[in-house]
């Protein structure tokens, strides 16, 4: 078996969050527990996964800090599984990448889900890429600056 390239001490910060999230179990698993999901039946159901890869993918994520096992709410014995402030914080990743799915694999008019405001019942607006002075950027707008440790 081909041992997996890791990217945990990558100067990328895109290769850092790849390295931690980067698999689609992963990614749906995540989508999930925004979802509402927390067990491990839930996740198993919803996303049809082998349950050696789920258990695989919820250790990673909460090895990664991304989820916490906690117990039950309902009080059995069981635990769930709880985002944690790090993975609360991948909200615009997974509504950028239902965006951009959206835009780019639905034809006009094809079912699909959407993401919606719960206290408006409207659709989200497009996320954008905005400058401290709220001008919106494209990639020729941006450029990567290496943070030196050295000053």
């Amino acid at each position: 078996m081909v041992s997996r390239t890791r990217f945990d001490d990558s100067e990328c910060p895109v290769a850092r969050s790849v390295d931690a999230i980067g698999d689609w179990w992963s990614l749906l698993i995540v989508r999930d527990a925004f979802d509402g999901s927390r067990r491990f039946g839930e996740f198993q159901r919803s996303l049809g996964v082998a349950k050696n890869i789920l258990t695989a993918r919820l250790r990673t994520l909460v090895a990664g800090g991304i989820l916490e096992s906690v117990p039950a709410s309902d009080g059995s014995a069981y635990r769930e599984y709880a985002l944690t402030a790090k993975g609360e914080a991948l909200f615009p990743v997974i509504v950028a990448l239902r965006q951009w799915g959206e835009q780019n694999f639905f034809a006009p008019g094809e079912p699909h889900s959407q993401l919606v405001d719960r206290q408006q019942g409207h659709r989200l607006r497009t996320l954008e890429v905005l400058s401290a002075d709220g001008r919106q950027l494209n990639p020729d707008d941006t450029t990567v600056h290496k943070i030196s440790t050295t000053q």
